[in-house]
C-alpha cells in the first residue's frame, strides 16, 4: 500500500496541476506514479524535464528506450516500472516474449540490442561500473561512444522512477508484467 495519497488534478498543488493534467491526458488517467510525484513539484517537474530532454535530444528509438527501461526496472526490482514499460515496449513493437527475454537478460533476437542491454544491466547493477569487454562488445555491435554515453541518461531516468516507486511504495494501477 502506498505511503502517500495519490493526487488528482483537483487535489494536486497548483504548481503541478497543468503538468499532471497533461500526463493524465497522455495516459488516459492520472497514473499512481504521477499522482504521487505531484506531492512535490520538484519531483514531478524533474521527471517531466528528464523526459523532455531525452525526447528532444536522445537518439534511441522508442523500442530501444523501452528495452533499457525494462532492464533497469528488472535489475532494480521495480514492479511498477516493469509493468508500465512492458505496456510501452509492446506499443513500441516488442512482443511480450521479447519483453520477458529483455527482463531476464536472454535477448537472442537482436545482437546489437543485446550488447547495449548488457551494458545497461551491468551499469544498473554495479553503480554505473561496466566491464571493458562489455563496452567493447557494444562498440563492436555498432553502437557509438555518443550512444553509449547517452545510455547513462536513460538509466538515470529509470533509476529515478524506480527509486521513487520504492520510496513511496506506489500501488500498481496497470496490468502486471508477466512473471519471470
Amino acid at each position: 500500500m502506498t505511503r502517500i495519497t495519490v493526487h488528482t488534478t483537483d487535489t494536486a498543488p497548483e504548481a503541478v496541476r497543468p503538468e499532471l493534467g497533461a500526463l493524465a491526458q497522455q495516459f488516459g488517467k492520472v497514473l499512481n506514479i504521477h499522482g504521487a510525484m505531484a506531492h512535490s513539484p520538484v519531483v514531478l517537474h524533474t521527471y517531466i524535464a528528464f523526459q523532455q530532454v531525452i525526447g528532444d535530444y536522445g537518439t534511441f528509438d522508442s523500442r530501444t528506450r523501452e528495452a533499457i527501461a525494462l532492464v533497469v526496472g528488472n535489475v532494480d526490482e521495480c514492479t511498477y516500472c516493469q509493468s508500465a514499460h512492458t505496456i510501452s515496449a509492446k506499443a513500441a513493437g516488442l512482443s511480450e516474449d521479447q519483453t520477458i527475454a529483455i527482463r531476464e537478460g536472454t535477448v537472442d533476437f537482436e545482437a546489437k540490442l543485446a550488447a547495449l542491454l548488457d551494458l545497461a544491466r551491468q551499469s544498473t547493477a554495479n553503480k554505473g561500473a561496466v566491464k571493458d569487454d562489455a563496452w567493447q562488445t557494444a562498440l563492436d555491435a555498432g553502437w557509438t561512444d555518443a550512444e553509449l554515453t547517452e545510455l547513462s541518461a536513460h538509466i538515470a531516468l529509470n533509476l529515478f522512477t524506480n527509486y521513487f516507486n520504492h520510496l513511496v511504495e506506489t500501488d500498481l494501477d496497470l496490468p502486471a508484467a508477466p512473471g519471470l
